[in-house]
C-alpha cells in the first residue's frame, strides 16, 4: 500500500496574497512556469508559500501544461451561459 506523504506547511498564506497570485497568473496567462511566475509576482514571497497556492488553486482555478507553463481556466460566466442551455445535458457514465 502507497503511504500517503502530508507536506508540513510553515507558513499558510493570506487571502490578499492569494488573490495577488490569481491576478497575477490571469495577467501572464500561459506565459510562464512556476517559478518564472513566482519571480513576475508583484511582491515578494517565500517560495513554499507560493508553492502552497499554486498547490490550491491547481485543479480548482488553473492548469499546468506539458511545457510546465501556468494557466487560468476560471470562468464561471461562460459556465453559467452554456448550464442553462437545454440543447446540452450531461450523460451519465455507465
Amino acid at each position: 500500500m502507497a503511504e500517503l506523504m502530508l507536506k508540513k506547511v510553515l507558513r499558510y498564506p493570506r487571502l490578499d496574497t492569494i488573490l495577488m497570485v490569481e491576478e497575477t497568473i490571469k495577467k501572464y496567462d500561459g506565459e510562464f512556469t512556476k517559478k518564472q511566475l513566482w519571480q513576475h509576482l508583484p511582491k515578494q514571497m517565500m517560495y513554499q508559500t507560493f508553492c502552497v497556492i499554486i498547490d490550491y488553486l491547481y485543479g480548482r482555478k488553473i492548469s499546468i501544461d506539458a511545457e510546465g507553463k501556468i494557466g487560468w481556466v476560471f470562468f464561471p460566466e461562460i459556465a453559467r451561459k452554456y448550464s442553462a442551455r437545454h440543447d446540452l445535458a450531461w450523460e451519465k457514465r455507465k
